[in-house]
């Protein structure tokens, strides 16, 4: 790759420092999820590209798998607000920051491209939750053990329209065809995306997570 050529757009080169406020770059994926490592840089990005947001006390259960140290509530407010629905859903900081690149990145133009609005809110299935991977008795442990994740349910228009993912994934309109560029727009943020295509247990969700993979940086998307 000739680095040369890139460099009017820092976010596609590997060594830039990330800036939550430029489009999303080729590297942009696996410089949000090493902001798990860096937990000041990744409050003070959020801060920087004018997130509203506030920081959770620890969580430290007796189940050492579960918990977080610096887990984020993503406000409401600013000119550059991300709303959730419920509200009170507790992320980790790499989750936040990679939603709020997805919304203004990915979410809002496919909104005006679809459908000529705004998206007003999130919905939500929650994000903690003291589990293994599908709510196993055994195995790995899902990454909502350390709300590192979040289950996306749908989108609310400012027109009142709501999309939903349960409803109206399937299909060749505007409201399947909106759905699938967000699904496939957070692949690009996010280190595991999880669809309907996936399997049955995401028929109603996407499922979006910052799961730290180590030096392949390999991504799920699905």
């Amino acid at each position: 790759m000739a680095w040369s050529g890139l460099r009017g757009r820092p976010q596609d080169l590997p060594w830039a420092p990330l800036e939550l406020g430029q489009p999303v770059g080729l590297f942009t994926g696996r410089k949000l999820v090493a902001l798990g490592e860096q937990p000041v840089r990744c409050s003070a990005l959020l801060t920087q590209a004018g997130v509203r947001y506030a920081a959770m006390p620890p969580r430290r259960p007796a189940q050492a798998q579960c918990g977080y140290e610096s887990a984020v509530r993503l406000e409401r407010g600013g000119a550059r607000q991300i709303a959730l629905a419920p509200a009170t859903v507790a992320v980790s900081c790499p989750v936040a920051a990679a939603l709020a690149m997805w919304e203004w990145d990915v979410v809002a133009p496919a909104a005006q491209r679809h459908f000529g609005a705004r998206v007003s809110r999130i919905d939500h299935l929650g994000s903690y939750a003291c589990r293994r991977l599908y709510g196993r008795s055994s195995g790995g442990w899902s990454e909502h053990a350390t709300a590192n994740a979040l289950d996306v349910a749908g989108f609310r228009l400012e027109d009142g329209r709501r999309i939903s993912v349960l409803h109206d994934w399937h299909g060749e309109g505007a409201r399947a065809a909106f759905l699938r560029d967000v699904r496939d727009g957070a692949c690009r943020v996010f280190a595991t995306v999880l669809s309907p295509d996936y399997n049955a247990a995401h028929r109603d969700h996407l499922h979006l997570d910052q799961a730290a993979r180590g030096a392949t940086g390999w991504r799920a998307c699905r």
